[in-house]
């Protein structure tokens, strides 16, 4: 890395810059392991992806970060070469830098903002993240500990160890209040462990991500599951304010004949088993699951990206996603969509699944699905998919996947009725986060159902900024 009395680019001079790409594994060697596809950018890439930066008056990037990271501040370090100042901005303003570097959609946010978007593309935020954040933690002791502020006095209770409470956590140590964390399962992450692969996300990161906030002074008890080892009122007697986080771990069900013969799974199930207890790649896991020669996955998002490379790499022969659009309106992230097709999944588009067919032993042999058309757009704003009568086809799977999304886990609300929710399960919370029940607050899945980390993340910021006020008094 460059010094810091370098050169500083002129405007006209950084417009000249173009823009980096990310190495990569080959394609056709990493779609049969579970190392991480993307390779990080080197230090001299970096520099001068960072150069690029123009920082605008405006810091439009900033307006697009759900968590509100000073995006030309930590670049413009980079770019002079000062790297633990850049470490130190991204840390003070992001919970998860490294993990938001590998997995957020930075080209719907703070890059879709970018002025140079639309002239040569946008400056590579998440890799400049990615960057700033590895390269802080192999080497902590130039960037040093973020400072706390004096202890409160105050107990704050964070339910569930995924995006928006950790986040939530590292942001109220920080405002110097005592934080236990409560994760149901036996490790932290949530869906970052066990709904993200380590092709995309290693789980080394999530260690260390989660180390620096125990660094901060919270704590954490895992295998404790609020609503049933203890209950919500329990915990707001014991702690000034509480805030839920516990995700949406309840699966959407594709509701057609079949749904439970043997082979077919909901993303959850299959991402849990590989992703938390090595299922598949562990031949004595307690938990396998069937490979299968032919897996077909109803989905586009990035949860069914995730199952059917995954599914490519267990040693699926073939590994199908079925979409009722085409690969056009496909919500996954394009890059993940990419990786994808250049692994080889096929994508069978205008697909509609309406029953799942077996064998007469319970095991399923394949897929029977509408073909559809594409009409008007929807409130989505993407066209409205259209059955074409009489226009059925039959897809040959013995792995189906139901990747269609998830709504919150309603075991928590059960034991407090008094906590409003919607009619789809979600707990209803004002702008700040605060639910019906004084001193609770939530964000993430369990408000917004199934969504992205970086929003999560944001709402476990904001929480926790309303949580502290509201800890002090303050209106």
């Amino acid at each position: 890395m460059a010094g810091r009395d370098q050169h500083e680019p002129t405007p006209k001079e950084r417009l000249a810059i173009p823009p980096e790409s990310m190495p990569a594994q080959p394609a056709a060697e990493r779609q049969r392991n579970f190392t991480e596809v993307e390779l990080g950018l080197t230090p001299e890439q970096a520099m001068r992806e960072a150069q690029r930066c123009l920082h605008c008056p405006t810091r439009p990037c900033v307006d697009g970060c759900p968590v509100r990271v000073a995006i030309p501040d930590f670049i413009g370090a980079l770019a002079a070469g000062d790297l633990p100042e850049a470490a130190r901005i991204l840390q003070r303003d992001n919970a998860l830098p490294a993990v938001c570097g590998r997995v957020c959609p930075q080209e719907r946010q703070c890059q879709s903002r970018c002025v140079r978007l639309h002239r040569d593309g946008a400056v590579g935020i998440g890799y400049l993240e990615r960057f700033v954040a590895d390269w802080a933690y192999a080497h902590p002791d130039e960037v040093g500990r973020l400072e706390r502020a004096p202890a409160s006095g105050r107990r704050v209770a964070v339910v569930g160890a995924g995006p928006a409470g950790l986040t939530a956590a590292g942001e109220l140590a920080l405002r110097g209040h005592a934080v236990t964390l409560f994760e149901a399962l036996h490790d932290t992450g949530g869906v970052l462990r066990y709904g993200i692969p380590a092709f995309r996300l290693p789980k080394s990161i999530i260690d260390i991500e989660v180390g620096r906030l125990a660094r901060l002074g919270v704590t954490v008890e895992c295998n404790v599951i609020i609503g049933r080892t203890l209950t919500l009122d329990q915990l707001r007697e014991q702690f000034d304010a509480v805030f839920v986080g516990s995700g949406a771990g309840l699966p959407i069900l594709l509701d057609i004949p079949g749904e439970n013969l043997k082979g077919v799974y909901t993303a959850n199930e299959y991402l849990t088993r590989v992703n938390l207890m090595g299922a598949g790649m562990d031949p004595s896991s307690p938990t396998p699951v069937a490979v299968g020669r032919r897996v077909a996955v109803v989905g586009a998002g990035n949860t069914a990206m995730d199952c059917v490379r995954t599914a490519r790499r267990l040693g699926a022969e073939e590994a199908l996603i079925v979409y009722r659009r085409t690969r056009a309106e496909m919500p996954a992230r394009a890059v993940e969509i990419e990786h994808a097709a250049e692994e080889g999944i096929r994508f069978l588009e205008l697909l509609q699944p309406v029953e799942i067919v077996g064998e007469s032993d319970g095991w399923v042999r394949g897929l029977r699905c509408q073909r559809m058309r594409l009409g008007a757009p929807d409130r989505s704003g993407r066209p409205r998919p259209e059955p074409i009568p009489e226009a059925l086809v039959d897809i040959v799977a013995d792995v189906v996947i139901n990747a269609l999304g998830n709504r919150p886990n309603p075991l928590l609300a059960r034991t407090a009725p008094q906590l409003e929710r919607d009619e789809t399960g979600r707990i209803a919370t004002d702008a700040d986060g605060m639910t019906s029940l004084p001193g609770v607050f939530s964000g993430g899945d369990s408000v917004r159902g199934g969504a992205t980390v970086i929003n999560a993340m944001g709402d476990g910021k904001r929480a926790a900024v309303a949580i502290d006020r509201w800890l002090r008094g303050e209106d």
